[in-house]
């Protein structure tokens, strides 16, 4: 049984940091790219970065380039998003998600097998 499990969010006053964790089991965890997508109420869900399996390729939405990083530890079957500088506008429900090595649209959320519950996180200002 394949299983996605966020954790990591919560509230956090604006230009504060938080680390998202998304811990992985039933998959080969390295046969897989991994993305992180949030979506905020009333709007559609947003791409933010992914990784690729072997690491090598890492690809950022403009929104968060600069301020979040993606990053995974193979051995704990986990992919994490350091999140700095939070603002207000970052408030949403995140999301993890994989796709089987080889797919292209890392941006694309039809392009993703499985999904995480979310996590939420909340920026106060």
């Amino acid at each position: 049984q394949v299983q996605l499990v966020e954790s990591g969010g919560g509230l956090v006053q604006a230009g504060g940091n938080l680390r998202l964790s998304c811990a992985v089991s039933g998959r080969t965890f390295t046969n897989y790219n991994m993305g992180w997508f949030r979506q905020a109420p009333g709007k559609d869900r947003e791409f933010l970065s992914a990784i690729s399996w072997s690491s090598m390729s890492i690809s950022y939405a403009d929104s968060v380039k600069g301020r979040f990083t993606i990053f995974k530890d193979n051995a704990k079957n986990t992919v994490y998003l350091q999140m700095n500088s939070l603002k207000s506008e970052d408030t949403a429900v995140y999301y993890c998600a994989d796709q089987i090595r080889g797919t292209t649209g890392w941006g694309q959320a039809s392009a993703y097998s499985y999904w995480g519950q979310g996590t939420q996180v909340t920026v106060s200002s």
